[in-house]
């Protein structure tokens, strides 16, 4: 996947935004945000913080669009929208509320 089809992606399940994994999908966790940031360290390992840095309500996270998008599939994307992960355009970025 390209990083313009992430994008995409993600724009594609917004209407989907937090509302958790489907049933029957695998889960690392039971908590929404620990699910996300299990599965992007599997997708992207890294030995830096999952979090980069935050504003206001929002933290931004160290997986860069650029190094995901070769790796992740639409389905994940879809589970990453459902745990409350979403592209920021402003900074490129993924981030999530707090």
């Amino acid at each position: 996947m390209t990083t313009d089809e992430l994008y995409q992606a993600f724009e594609k399940y917004n209407d989907e935004y937090l509302e958790g994994i489907e049933d029957g999908r695998p889960k690392y966790s039971e908590r929404r945000d620990l699910h996300a940031f299990m599965l992007l360290d599997k997708l992207v390992p890294g030995k830096a913080d999952m979090v980069s840095g935050g504003e206001h309500d929002e933290i931004y996270l160290e997986v860069s669009p650029d190094e995901l998008a070769p790796v992740v599939t639409e389905e994940q994307v879809h589970d990453l929208v459902r745990c409350g992960v979403r592209y920021s355009e402003r900074y490129s970025s993924l981030a999530m509320f707090v």
